[in-house]
C-alpha cells in the first residue's frame, strides 16, 4: 500500500466500504459498491449503488455534494465506470464535478473498465491513486472478482452437522439438526446469494423451498458475511444518505435468488416445491432426459448439458452460470453433490453449523470424499471466523 494514504484517506475510504455493503442484498449481478466526498476530514457528500440499472455510487455521492464536489477527493470502492451501460460512465460524472483527486479501492477488471476509468480521470488532469484497502473492497465482491477473472462463480458451500460429524439419521430425517439462530443465519447466507445450488437427492429427501424466509428487518449490513471487511467495519457512516435505504427484496414481488437443481435423470417429482414458480429456478438435467415435457416442469427453465460418465461436469455448470452474471452461489446439497463439488476444488468457502448432539455412526455423513492414503493428501481449511448462534457454532473456513 502506498505511504502516501493518509489516517484521513483510510477513514473516508472505511466510510465508503460501509456505505458499499448496504448493497449487500441488491446490487447483483453489479458489484456492491460505496462513494465518499470529502474536503479534507469534511464529508460533502455520500452514496452508494443500490440496484443494478440504478444510479451508481458516484451519481448520488455527487448530487449530495452538489458545487463542493470541486476540488474535493472522491473516495470510491471501486473503480469508477468509463462506458455506457445502462447508466453513463461515472468518470466522466466526476470529471464533470470538478473533483480534485480520486482515490480507489480496487480496480474493477470488467473488460469495459479494466483501467479506463483511471486512464479517463487521470487524462482529464485529476490525480488517481489506487489500492487503498484493496483487499476489504475485493472480499466485499468476492462473487463478482470470482465471475470476471475466473469465470466462475464463488462457491459457498452450508452443511450442518452434529458432533459426531453426520448431517441426518440413517432413516433421512434431518429437521432440525441445529437452532433457530443458525438457521436463521442461513437465511441471511442465502439472501446475498445469486443462486442457491442443490441437488435432486436433496429434493427427494427433503423436499426443500430452496427460498430467503427472513423479516427483512433482519438484513442490516454485516448480518451475514460482514466478518473480513478488515478495516472498513470499524467505521460508522458519518454523514447521511440523499438515497433511500435498499427496499426489502423479501416477500411480494422483492428479490429471490435463482434456485439451481442438478438433476441429471428428471428425478424431481410432481408436487416438489422447487417446481412451484415461487422463485426463479433452474433445472439443469443430462441431454438423455431431454424429451421429457409433462407439466411438472412448466414453472421452471430447463437447461440439457452433456454426461457422459453419468455425472455432470461441475466445472461446465459453474461456467454456464457465470454466464449469466451468478456472482456467489449457496450450495445446500446431500454429501456426494458437496462432496464432489469439493474433490474437484471448486468450493471456495465453507460455512459449517456444528450442534451439540450426537446422532450415531450409521447417520448419513458431512461428505463423500475419495480415500485418502496417507495424510500429505489430506484436505487442509483455513479459520476465518467462528461465532455462537444459540446453542450452536458456526465456523467460516476457506480451502488452503
Amino acid at each position: 500500500m502506498s505511504a502516501s494514504f493518509s489516517a484521513t484517506d483510510h477513514a473516508h475510504m472505511a466510510h465508503a466500504l460501509r456505505l458499499a455493503e448496504r448493497g449487500l442484498y441488491t446490487t447483483a449481478p453489479n458489484p456492491r459498491v460505496g462513494c465518499v466526498i470529502a474536503h479534507g476530514d469534511e464529508v460533502v457528500g455520500t452514496g452508494f449503488h443500490q440496484r443494478a440499472g440504478e444510479p451508481h455510487a458516484e451519481v448520488y455521492a455527487l448530487r449530495e455534494a452538489g458545487e463542493r464536489a470541486r476540488g474535493a477527493t472522491a473516495y470510491v470502492t471501486l473503480e469508477p465506470c468509463a462506458h455506457h451501460g445502462r447508466t453513463p460512465p461515472c468518470a466522466d460524472a466526476l470529471i464533470a464535478a470538478g473533483v480534485g483527486r480520486v482515490v480507489v479501492a480496487a480496480e474493477d477488471p470488467f473488460d469495459q473498465v479494466d483501467g479506463r476509468g483511471v486512464s479517463r480521470l487521470r487524462a482529464a488532469g485529476i490525480a488517481v491513486e489506487t489500492g487503498l484497502m484493496r483487499e476489504a473492497a475485493r472480499e466485499l465482491n468476492i462473487g463478482f472478482f470470482s465471475r470476471i477473472e475466473r469465470g466462475r462463480p464463488f462457491v459457498r458451500v452450508k452443511l450442518a452437522m452434529s458432533l459426531d460429524g453426520r448431517t441426518a439419521l440413517a432413516n433421512g430425517d434431518s429437521k432440525w439438526i441445529t437452532g433457530e439462530a443458525a438457521r436463521a443465519d442461513v437465511q441471511r447466507w442465502r439472501a446475498r446469494s445469486s443462486a442457491i445450488l442443490s441437488g435432486s437427492g436433496t429434493v427427494l429427501a427433503d423436499n426443500p423451498r430452496l427460498t430467503v424466509r427472513l423479516a427483512s428487518s433482519s438484513l442490516s449490513p454485516g448480518s451475514a458475511g460482514g466478518e473480513g471487511w478488515g478495516e472498513g467495519a470499524a467505521f460508522e457512516a458519518r454523514a447521511p444518505l440523499t438515497q433511500p435505504s435498499p427496499p426489502s427484496k423479501l416477500g411480494g414481488e422483492g428479490f429471490k435468488p435463482l434456485r439451481v437443481i442438478l438433476d441429471r435423470q428428471l428425478r424431481t417429482p410432481a408436487g416438489s416445491h422447487v417446481l412451484d414458480g415461487s422463485a426463479p429456478t433452474l433445472l439443469i438435467h443430462g441431454e438423455s432426459a431431454s424429451s421429457c415435457t409433462d407439466d411438472r416442469f412448466a414453472h421452471i427453465k430447463r437447461l440439457a448439458l452433456p454426461t457422459p460418465a453419468d455425472a455432470f461436469d461441475l466445472h461446465a455448470v459453474l461456467a454456464l452460470l457465470a454466464q449469466r452474471d451468478v456472482n456467489e452461489i449457496h450450495v445446500e446439497a446431500g454429501p456426494r453433490l458437496c462432496g464432489a463439488l469439493f474433490a474437484a476444488g471448486l468450493v471456495d468457502e465453507l460455512l459449517l453449523y456444528i450442534a451439540p448432539l450426537l446422532l450415531g455412526s450409521e447417520a448419513a455423513p458431512l461428505m463423500h470424499l475419495p480415500s485418502l492414503t496417507d495424510m500429505a493428501s489430506r484436505w487442509s481449511l483455513r479459520l476465518l471466523d467462528q461465532r455462537m448462534l444459540g446453542p450452536d457454532i458456526r465456523l467460516r473456513l476457506r480451502p488452503g
